[in-house]
C-alpha cells in the first residue's frame, strides 16, 4: 500500500495510470502518518531508508513537443515517508547550466512498487526509479539518470605554511569543547551531541583556541539524513568567521537559496546560486577574509569576503556591515572561528587556514 500520500487524496484511477495499486476507502480514512524526527549521520544506515536511493540529482535531456532537445537537471528532495518533491531545471543542475529561473516543480510518492511523479491534478506523469527519471509533461519528456557531484575542491590539501584545524584524530583539541564523532567512513569533528566515556552529554558550539585577521581557509562539511524535517530543523550548523560573521551550514537541497539557508551570510547576504549538495554528500566553503578596518577607535572599512561553495563563487567580494546574529561584536582584533551547534549532527573534516600578512 502507499505510504502517507500528500494527506491522502489521489484518485484509485491516477494509481492506476501511474501502473500503482489503488487506495480502498479505508486508506482514506487513515489520519496522515506523524514525520518523526530522524536524525543520521552514519551513511550505513541512511543506505537502509529506500528514500535515500531515490533522493539526489538527476541529469539528462529534455524533448519539447517541438522536437528540440536540451540539458536538464532534477533535484529530488526528499520529503520523508516515501515523499519526494521533484524540481526539473531547465539548462541543468545549479551551477552547470541552470539560469537559475526557467524551473518545474512537481510531487512525487513511493508505491509498492516504484515512485510515481505527479502534476498539480495529482495525475501520475512519470516515474522514478533504478537510478533514472522517466516523465511527460505538456507535451515534452524527460529522461534523467542519477548523479553523484563532488566539489572540484575536495580533499584539497594544505598548503606549506597552513594552519591545520582539523586534519585527523587528534586535531580536535586545537578546538575548545573540540569532539569527534566515530562513523564507520571515519572519526570526524562534530557539532553532535555525543555520550562521553563518563555517560555525559557533550555538546555545544565549538571554537577554535587560534585567532585569525585575514586569511584563505577551507573547509569540508557532510550534513545528515533528515528527511522528515524541513527548514531551520535539517541539518543545522553554521561557520562563523572570526566568530562575528555567519556563514550558514543548512541542509538547503532544492530550495530557494537565501540569507538563512546554505552559503548565506545569514541575515545579509544570500548566495549568488543555491550550490547545496543533497544530504550525506561532502561539501566544501573555500573562503577568502579580510577583516574590518577601525581607526582611532572607529570602524573606516567593512569586513568582506569571497566564499566558494563547492567550487563555486557564492559571494563575490560582498560587505558584512555588522556582525550577524549570535556573533561577538566587531572588534578590531583576530578572532576563531566557531562552528555551531543546534543539535543536528553535522560533521567536519579536512579545515585549514592560511593567514594573510
Amino acid at each position: 500500500m502507499f505510504r502517507s500520500l500528500l494527506a491522502g487524496v489521489l484518485a484509485t484511477g491516477v494509481l492506476i495510470a501511474a501502473g500503482l495499486p489503488g487506495s480502498t476507502a479505508q486508506d482514506k480514512k487513515d489520519p496522515p502518518k506523524k514525520k518523526e524526527r530522524i536524525a543520521i549521520a552514519e551513511p550505513k544506515d541512511a543506505a537502509k531508508d529506500p528514500d535515500f536511493a531515490i533522493q539526489g540529482e538527476y541529469e539528462g535531456t529534455l524533448v519539447g513537443r517541438n522536437g528540440v532537445e536540451q540539458k536538464i537537471g532534477v533535484q529530488v528532495i526528499a520529503n520523508g515517508l516515501g515523499e519526494f518533491t521533484v524540481k526539473a531545471l531547465k539548462g541543468g543542475l545549479p551551477g552547470a547550466g541552470w539560469d537559475g529561473k526557467d524551473s518545474k516543480k512537481f510531487a512525487a510518492v513511493t508505491g509498492d512498487v516504484r515512485v510515481a511523479v505527479l502534476n498539480q491534478k495529482k495525475e501520475a506523469i512519470g516515474t522514478i526509479g533504478g537510478g533514472k527519471i522517466e516523465l511527460t509533461h505538456d507535451g515534452a519528456t524527460v529522461t534523467a539518470k542519477r548523479v553523484e557531484r563532488k566539489s572540484k575542491t575536495l580533499g584539497e590539501k594544505p598548503p606549506k605554511g597552513a594552519v591545520v584545524l582539523f586534519g585527523k584524530e587528534g586535531d580536535e583539541k586545537n578546538w575548545a569543547n573540540g569532539r569527534l564523532l566515530e562513523l564507520s567512513d571515519g572519526k570526524f569533528l562534530t557539532v553532535a551531541r555525543i555520550k562521553k566515556a563518563d555517560g555525559k552529554e557533550q555538546g555545544g558550539n565549538i571554537t577554535t583556541k587560534a585567532k585569525f585577521g585575514a586569511f584563505k581557509a577551507h573547509i569540508e562539511f557532510r550534513l545528515p539524513w533528515m528527511p522528515n524535517s524541513t527548514g531551520q530543523g535539517r541539518g543545522n550548523s553554521g561557520v562563523y568567521l572570526q566568530d562575528r560573521y555567519e556563514c550558514q551550514v543548512l541542509d538547503s537541497f532544492g530550495l530557494a537559496g537565501e540569507n538563512n539557508e546554505c552559503g548565506g551570510i545569514y541575515t545579509q547576504h544570500k548566495p549568488s546560486v543555491n550550490m547545496c549538495l543533497p544530504p550525506m554528500v561532502w561539501q566544501t566553503y573555500d573562503m577568502e577574509f579580510t577583516p574590518a578596518v577601525f581607526e582611532g577607535g572607529k570602524k573606516t572599512k567593512n569586513a568582506r569576503a569571497t566564499i566558494y561553495h563547492n567550487g563555486v563563487k557564492i559571494h563575490d567580494n560582498v560587505e558584512f556591515p555588522k556582525e550577524c546574529p549570535g556573533g561577538k561584536k566587531e572588534e578590531p582584533t583576530p578572532g576563531p572561528f566557531q562552528f555551531q551547534d543546534h543539535g543536528d549532527p553535522v560533521i567536519y573534516r579536512n579545515v585549514w587556514v592560511v593567514e594573510v600578512k
